[in-house]
């Protein structure tokens, strides 16, 4: 049985990742926070959040095909 709170953090993870799949990385990354507060150990949340940070920074091509390449280990 999924509790009340994990499903509000899933409703906003499927919203983020639908804005993060637009490009629209601040509200993306606005929905994220918002699952971290109800869930901060969850971790695509948090992965997605820094993601979206790192967009925000350095803006990716307008052709990008929503795959995050790293460049760091």
């Amino acid at each position: 049985m999924v509790s009340d709170t994990k499903r509000k953090v899933l409703e906003y993870f499927t919203a983020g990742r639908n804005m993060y799949k637009l490009m629209e990385f601040g509200e993306a990354r606005q929905l994220f926070a918002q699952a971290l507060e109800l869930d901060p150990d969850d971790g695509p949340s948090r992965v997605y959040l820094d993601r979206c940070q790192h967009y925000l920074d350095n803006p990716p091509p307008e052709d990008w095909d929503g795959v995050f390449v790293m460049q760091t280990k």
